[in-house]
């Protein structure tokens, strides 16, 4: 009893390992430093997972769709952005809290004992509005309008933000290969601060690449609202104690605002609830908005 009670304590952070294990399972690229190319590259994978990492078996959706957007050839791309749209209406941002590799390290960072931890950034008002930015000008449009003059353009977050990259695919590729430390440059150099800026952060804000960057996360937030998996309050049994807030890492006043745009589905609000009072759409009792009598 309890094991079983241990492992559903500990699910998610099960979940997590489990799926960067399952998608990052190519062992020969991080002994060779070589990058994999089988078929199951022409897949995404839902989290922001980069493509370049040694052990990738599948490809990162934002990726993707910055190399469809950037290509002279094609503008559109009806396979990724039916991929993101379908994760989206199913999970929503379920897939940041469980299914993110980048999503786990945060999380893994923040445990670390530090004197100082801040719940609440100041101007975060303002500043969560950073990652619809950074989706609509260097995912969408500046791939898309900035070209050479073969018509080519870049995957400008890929290519100059993306922490994830750096992280699982340009360090472990460069530490196995010679040619490429010898090219090191100002690109590598700029991407590394910014990758140990944003680990650094991690360790006193939880999840501030997720926050206020991750644009993948941005477009999954459009779904919280709607997805078919979202969060249910029966306003019966709630009594506006605010525990829920108060355990939320990103303090979401959830007795309020259920399915936030900002909400990763990690769960705890369910589990701290003194009344039982939040649920999934996908939990046994139908019948929660019956005021009992």
């Amino acid at each position: 009893m309890k094991l079983l009670s241990k492992i559903n304590n500990n699910i998610r952070l099960i979940v997590q390992v489990a799926f960067t294990a399952l998608t990052n399972g190519y062992v020969n690229g991080f002994l060779e430093g070589t990058i994999y190319g089988g078929e199951s590259k022409k897949l995404c994978v839902p989290g922001l997972n980069c493509y370049s990492c040694p052990g990738a078996l599948g490809a990162c959706p934002i990726g993707s769709l910055q190399a469809v957007l950037s290509s002279r050839e094609y503008k559109f791309s009806f396979y990724v952005v039916g991929f993101l749209m379908a994760f989206g209406a199913i999970f929503g941002r379920f897939v940041c809290g469980w299914l993110c590799p980048f999503g786990l390290l945060q999380d893994f960072l923040y445990k670390i004992p530090f004197p100082v931890k801040i719940k609440k950034v100041y101007g975060d008002k303002y500043l969560k509005y950073l990652k619809y930015i950074v989706l609509i000008m260097f995912v969408i449009i500046l791939p898309i309008t900035v070209v050479n003059v073969a018509g080519g353009g870049n995957p400008w977050f890929c290519k100059w933000i993306c922490p994830s990259g750096t992280l699982l695919g340009g360090i472990p590729l460069i530490l196995e290969n010679e040619n490429l430390r010898e090219s090191i440059g100002f690109l590598f150099s700029w991407k590394l601060s910014i990758l140990l800026l944003i680990l650094l952060m991690s360790i006193m804000i939880y999840r501030p690449f997720c926050r206020y960057i991750c644009p993948l996360g941005a477009i999954y937030s459009f779904f919280n609202p709607i997805s078919i998996y979202r969060f249910k309050i029966d306003k019966y049994k709630c009594t506006n104690c605010t525990e829920c807030q108060a355990k939320c890492k990103f303090d979401i006043p959830v007795y309020k605002d259920l399915n936030s745009l900002d909400c990763i589905r990690c769960g705890e609000c369910i589990k701290v609830c003194p009344h039982n009072a939040i649920t999934t759409s996908f939990s046994k009792d139908k019948n929660i908005y019956k005021k009992k009598i």
